[in-house]
This record gives C-alpha cells, structure tokens and sequence, in this order.
C-alpha cells in the first residue's frame, strides 16, 4: 500500500505542476497554436525523408510503403507520448550543474515527478499528432488479415512502447547524476532510437538486432510485435510467443529505471551554490 500511495503522490503532483505549465504556455494561445503546428511540421519532415526514399525503390528490407508506414506510426506515437510527459528529465544535468536542482529535494513532492513535469511542453503535442497520423494511414494501407490478437497488440504496442521509451528517460536521467553533461547520450537511446525503429530490422546487423532485443529491449516497441501483426519473419530465430511479451519487458524496464533512479538520487551531492 506504502508503494501505491507514493505512486499516487506522485502523479497528483505531476498533474498539478504540469497543470500549472499549461496555463502558462496558454496564456499567448496564437503563439502557442504556431508552435504546436511548426512542431508538427518539423517532425514531419522525418516521414516525408522516408517517402522520398520510396519514390526511388519498390521496397526496404523487403518491407513495403505501407508496411514501413505502420512502423513509423508506431514508433512515432509511442515516443511522442513519452517525450511529451518525460522529455523535460533531459534537462536535469543543467539543474543538477547550476544548483537549482536542491530546490526540488526540499518541494513536498515527488522529486521524478517534479523534474518529469517541468516546464510540461505542451507544443510537443505535434510529434504525438504527426505519429498517431501516420500511424492512422499505416493501419488503413497495410494489407494485413486482422484478427483479434492482431487488433489487441496495437495499443498493447503503443502502451508497452511508451512505457519502455519512459524507462529510458527514467535511467538517463538517473545516469546524469554520475555524469551531469549526459543528455547527448541519453538521446543516442531516446531519439536514436525511435529513429531506428521507423525503419525495418532487415535493414540492420544481427548483433545490433540482438542488441536492442536482448539488452535494451527496443525491438519490443514495435519491431517483434508489428512482425506478427504483418506476417513477416524477424531476423532472429525466436518463437511465436515473444510476439506478446511488450508488456513483460516494459514491466522491466520500468522497474529496473526505478532502481536506477533511487540510486542515483541517494548518490546526489549538492553543488553547494
């Protein structure tokens, strides 16, 4: 129950603070629609690289426009959603170098969900908006015999990929106690990584396939899942069922980010300033 309570505390503080943001950015509504838009078309402009690609060739690794399509939206919206709830935790090597970072520890409130909600990015909404559009044209274009497993995996997708890019915002962060100027290699993992997975696994090694299956289980996202969900087969031998297993390897994730987290929260040592 202990557990439970701190998790509520939590995300009621996470709401009030990022509630407090969004009234904030509201406050200049023509600046904040421009924003949202340009954002949307910024990002845009990654699918539109993948369509140029298509108007050259027939097929990528094998996989098809629309196929590729569905991994984008995929990718894209689960990502969208993290960066937009987690993407501030990027921000903390700056707080934690110049100081400011000891005016959340003595806040009566959850210090992740302080740093998670800070200066909430509601213009962030865009990624999420290109991803679920995309990711909309994917499910109509793919040409896929649905069945109701198929039907349940993608949100089961979208859920387990939000929550596994979420730990790794949670362990970035974490690792920027120890090295306070990390946030580049953060996004190796965060951005680099949705990036990679709008994009067949055929395309890449089998040692980096192993990679991000077996270590950092990126492949859960979307790549073993959305092989199923199109008939085609993954680049390593496993069986059927870790098709389904998204949400094990979130659950993971997500707890081992925790333990990360209250590590390198105990590790902390003030600045002084």
């Amino acid at each position: 129950m202990g557990e439970i309570s701190r998790v509520a505390e939590g995300l009621r503080a996470y709401r009030l603070i990022a509630g407090m943001w969004i009234r904030a950015g509201m406050t200049y509504r023509t600046s904040f629609v421009v924003t949202i838009f340009g954002n949307l078309m910024l990002t845009g402009l990654d699918f539109v690289g993948i369509l140029l690609m298509f108007s050259q060739v027939d097929s990528l690794g094998g996989w098809t426009l629309p196929e590729v399509t569905f991994l984008y939206g995929l990718s894209a919206t689960a990502f969208g959603i993290t960066d937009l709830l987690l993407g501030s935790t990027q921000a903390l090597g700056v707080r934690i170098r110049d100081g400011s970072f000891d005016t959340l520890l003595v806040r009566p409130a959850p210090v992740l969900a302080q740093v998670g909600a800070d200066q909430f990015p509601l213009r962030r909404l865009g990624r999420v908006t290109q991803g679920a559009l995309v990711l909309c044209w994917g499910l109509f274009a793919v040409d896929v015999e649905w069945t109701a497993a198929k039907v349940l995996l993608v949100p089961v997708m979208l859920v387990s990929g939000a929550a596994i890019f979420s730990a790794l915002f949670v362990a970035g962060a974490a690792f920027q106690f120890l090295a306070q100027d990390a946030s580049e290699v953060q996004s190796a993992f965060t951005y680099g990584g949705t990036t990679m997975l709008q994009y067949p696994p055929t395309l890449f090694g089998q040692d980096l396939v192993r990679g991000v299956t077996f270590m950092v289980p990126l492949a859960f996202v979307n790549w073993l899942p959305a092989s199923y969900v199109l008939g085609r087969p993954y680049p390593l031998d496993l069986p059927t069922w870790v098709t389904f297993m998204s949400p094990v390897a979130a659950g993971v994730c997500c707890a081992l980010a925790g333990l990360a987290w209250r590590a390198g929260l105990r590790s902390y040592r003030s600045t002084g300033s």
